[in-house]
């Protein structure tokens, strides 16, 4: 077994004091609900509800479109207003289901499900795909698809990660500490799908009570461990996860099944369990909203498709004007300049700053010190990547593997000069990753 962490990462400031003390809270929301129909990797899904339609929550308003794609489900009942484009995070416009809330949360008859001790692994997973399951870390990849490997029975780990390693989020470490159960069982439903796998519950050290938690509470479990992790960024990222629990090692060009590894983030296993165990498709998911520009930093347990103003107001609202609005953690999530949006099944969390450390570096020349070399977690020399990328050096950026990237960061952070190298590199990699498509 692996040494639980990486070479490399970094140590940033945490900000977790900020809302993880605090239960849990649900949202109701008040205005209309928004469903962006790509809210995924893949293919955007189609509605297949139109204007003036009645629907209720839990009832499908969006298909599939292909084989890497999700269905959308209403998470209030209400009547269709509009099939629309509307702004999302990225301030690009998508096409979206537009549903007047009537409050009254009139639901579907879910289907009953037997235990899945006595169902196949192709009931399983023609279940979470049709309940809409997506990476919830982040990713948005379909879970179907990352639960249905060529080889099944070459898969040797089931790896929940609970590292939650970005700075601010707290989403994670309140399920394991609120509901553990849940996670648990989703846990030993994915576990039924590969035979001969062991599960590993993988959590930083910064959080001893999860920790002493999940090992009681599956002290029974011959085939699942809580393995601590070193409370490093980015511990909780794919590659590197792998490798602190397990010791192997991937590649761009590999996937995790190619490592005998499946790896999940906590949110999606529980919306695995609640597919599977309760017929409920994804309509859920929790939300951090904190920094220090927040009156009353938490989590809240919300409907996908409520407007992130009101997550605000629920939160007390500012208490300081903030300076920058991040849709994610700081370190790979993203500026915001309009809360008049939606969540979707990837948002993970909202965090307002009072001030803008980024917009007031002034960088500097590469003084060759080799920090940013010394901090990746892929190994990488980030300066000579930032220089192939700043001069469209294509065959430059290949050459030193600038693919291998896992864009989290710790480059910028380190650079003594404040160079924006993660950002030329993500922005190369991007150009470099749609030339290979083609």
């Amino acid at each position: 077994m692996a040494k639980a962490t990486f070479v490399g990462g970094i140590h940033p400031y945490e900000g977790k004091e900020l809302s993880k003390d605090k239960p849990i809270r649900e949202v109701l929301p008040k205005g209309d609900l928004v469903y962006p129909l790509s809210q995924h990797i893949g293919a955007p899904a189609t509605p297949i509800v139109k204007k003036g339609d009645y629907v209720l929550q839990g009832q499908k308003i969006a298909e599939a479109t292909g084989f890497v794609s999700a269905p959308i489900y209403a998470t209030v009942s209400g009547t269709v207003k509009a099939v629309e484009p509307r702004r999302v995070v990225t301030s690009n416009e998508v096409m979206s289901i537009v549903i007047e809330n009537d409050g009254l949360y009139k639901e579907v008859d879910y289907p009953e499900r037997k235990p899945y001790e006595e169902m196949t692994s192709e009931e399983i997973v023609n279940i979470v795909k049709e309940a809409g399951v997506v990476g919830m870390g982040g990713a948005g990849f379909p879970t179907f698809i990352k639960l249905s490997p060529k080889e099944p029975e070459k898969i040797d780990y089931v790896i929940a990660n609970c590292a939650e390693c970005e700075p601010y989020l707290t989403s994670d470490y309140r399920r394991m500490i609120e509901e553990p159960h849940k996670l648990i069982e989703g846990l030993k439903i994915m576990l039924h799908l590969f035979p001969n796998a062991k599960g590993i519950l993988a959590v930083e050290e910064n959080k001893p009570d999860a920790i002493a938690l999940l090992k009681k509470l599956t002290s029974d479990e011959k085939d699942i461990i809580v393995k601590p992790l070193k409370t490093k960024y980015p511990q909780g990222a794919e590659r590197g996860i792998i490798y602190a629990t397990t010791g192997r090692a991937i590649n761009s060009s590999m996937l995790p099944a190619d490592a005998g590894c499946i790896v999940d983030n906590v949110d999606t296993i529980v919306a695995i369990y609640h597919a599977v165990v309760h017929g409920k498709p994804l309509m859920y998911r929790i939300v951090t909203v904190t920094g220090d520009a927040i009156a009353d930093p938490r989590n809240f347990i919300i409907r996908i498709g409520t407007n992130y103003n009101e997550l605000i107001e629920e939160a007390g609202g500012f208490k300081k004007e903030p300076v920058k609005v991040i849709s994610g953690g700081p370190m790979m999530g993203f500026a915001m300049f309009d809360l008049n949006v939606p969540t979707t099944k990837i948002a993970s969390a909202l965090l307002c700053l009072t001030k803008d450390d980024v917009a007031d570096m002034q960088p500097t020349a590469c003084i060759n010190c080799g920090r940013c070399a010394e901090v990746c977690p892929s190994r990488l020399i980030p300066s000579y990547l930032s220089d192939a990328a700043i001069h469209n050096d294509s065959e430059k950026f290949l050459k030193l593997e600038g693919l291998e990237c896992v864009e989290c960061g710790c480059c910028s952070y380190a650079c003594p000069g404040k160079r924006q190298l993660a950002q030329t590199i993500k922005s190369m990699r991007k150009t470099e990753l749609a030339k290979k498509k083609k």
